[in-house]
């Protein structure tokens, strides 16, 4: 059939998100908890992270702390899982492999969430049925549940999928573009739920008498851009059509590189210390690799916790590096020092972590003139790292690890209800027997 309409089709963002992710990822490898309440917690299984819609519908608030509502759970019956972030990563890589086969522009926005871009079909340009198709096939070859909110937008997308996911007559997909009036739709979203209106702004707006996102969309601009500047005037006119946030395909380089963790039991002892600093260490070189990135800079901090019936203790120290380096041995011989700086016999630690900063790209290095490796050395040194990750990534993280990060620490984190990471190990594959 010829179409009837030659010109160029318009632009369409899709926003794709995963329901309930961490939670859909545990029904993945495990099917039996499938239709049942289940919760997942944050690290050293502190606080919930993660409900499916059956832990949602009895209630259960997210970011509660776990002891405080254990009794309750075991009580409703509802399945608790620690934080899996291996399998929680490999699931995500394979989500976004699965939609760069259905846009024609991606940008990863979240572990869960994706916008892409595509242009409409010809004729209406109702994008329901592709939206459908692609929830379809998510399900089918991940076995996760995801929600499609397509528009013009990528803030009217945004409304779209929250939409989608929390009225279950659209189920989980809803096409904001191919509507004839969207003011209904505006009207559903609370000024609150709008992508980009934090708490102080969403009570300036609500003390205007703008309470919903097309209250927002139809007041005046002046009065917006006195308040928010031009940021506030392209959330205004994002929610009116006009694209103003375009596709970030390629990851923007970060400025800094973080890597800290809460203990599993306090630290009390310089060696322990040592070993929770040089293990952070380690895996902030790893990331800099993935990133292709060097740090100039090293911060580590410490904290005790607040509630250990001592004063409160936090503490942090940094070093410079001469050159800029993602080598795992180098950060260590740098950063690792500071420990005794930071460490207090008479203050329990209860957190640890360590920053990279001013970093470069690894293709962008001036070499110092007495500490440079010569070429040979330095080629050596980027095979010894590439083997060290390639090792890690394919047989599991700490598969080859440095002799500074001890082993069976007691500090390390707590995940007492951890699942099997079936997609990223051997030996948690489920095996049939006949």
């Amino acid at each position: 059939m010829e179409p009837n309409h030659r010109g160029p089709r318009p632009v369409a963002v899709a926003l794709i998100d995963g329901n309930n992710f961490y939670a859909s990822c545990e029904a993945v490898v495990d099917p039996s908890v499938l239709g049942r309440p289940l919760v997942v917690l944050s690290n050293n299984d502190g606080c919930i992270v993660s409900r499916s819609r059956e832990a949602r519908s009895l209630g259960i608030a997210m970011g509660v702390p776990y002891f405080q509502v254990k009794r309750s759970l075991e009580c409703q019956g509802v399945l608790v899982r620690s934080s899996n972030y291996a399998l929680y990563a490999d699931m995500s890589q394979r989500l976004m492999a699965t939609l760069e086969r259905w846009v024609e522009e991606l940008e990863i926005y979240s572990i869960d969430e994706a916008f892409g871009q595509l242009h409409r079909p010809q004729g209406d340009g109702d994008l329901s049925q592709w939206a459908l198709q692609l929830r379809h096939a998510v399900q089918c070859q991940l076995g996760l549940p995801v929600a499609v909110g397509v528009a013009s937008t990528k803030v009217l997308a945004k409304l779209a999928n929250k939409l989608a996911k929390g009225n279950q007559a659209h189920g989980g997909i809803l096409d904001l573009g191919a509507i004839d009036d969207p003011d209904p739709y505006l009207e559903a979203v609370a000024i609150e739920d709008v992508w980009g209106i934090g708490r102080k702004l969403s009570r300036w707006c609500r003390l205007r008498g703008v309470a919903d996102a097309r209250a927002l969309r139809d007041m005046a601009s002046g009065e917006l851009r006195h308040k928010c500047g031009v940021v506030g005037v392209r959330l205004q006119q994002e929610l009116r059509g006009v694209a103003c946030l375009p596709l970030t395909v390629l990851p923007a380089a970060k400025r800094e590189t973080c890597v800290s963790r809460s203990f599993g039991q306090p630290i009390r002892e310089l060696g322990q210390l040592r070993e929770a600093i040089a293990t952070y260490l380690a895996r902030a070189a790893e990331k800099l690799r993935q990133q292709r990135q060097c740090t100039g800079m090293v911060t580590v901090f410490v904290r005790s916790s607040p509630f250990n019936g001592t004063s409160f203790y936090s503490r942090a120290a940094t070093v410079g590096l001469a050159v800029p380096s993602n080598d795992t041995a180098v950060l260590l011989a740098a950063a690792l020092p500071l420990a005794e700086q930071l460490f207090h016999p008479h203050k329990p630690l209860q957190k640890a972590g360590v920053l990279m900063q001013q970093l470069v790209g690894d293709g962008l290095l001036q070499h110092h003139l007495l500490v440079s490796l010569s070429p040979e050395q330095q080629r050596k040194r980027e095979v010894l790292m590439a083997t060290i990750d390639g090792l890690n990534h394919r047989y599991g993280q700490g598969s080859v690890q440095w002799a500074a990060c001890g082993l069976n620490a007691p500090w390390r984190m707590g995940r007492s209800r951890l699942s099997r990471a079936a997609t990223t190990k051997l030996e948690a594959i489920p095996t049939a027997r006949a």
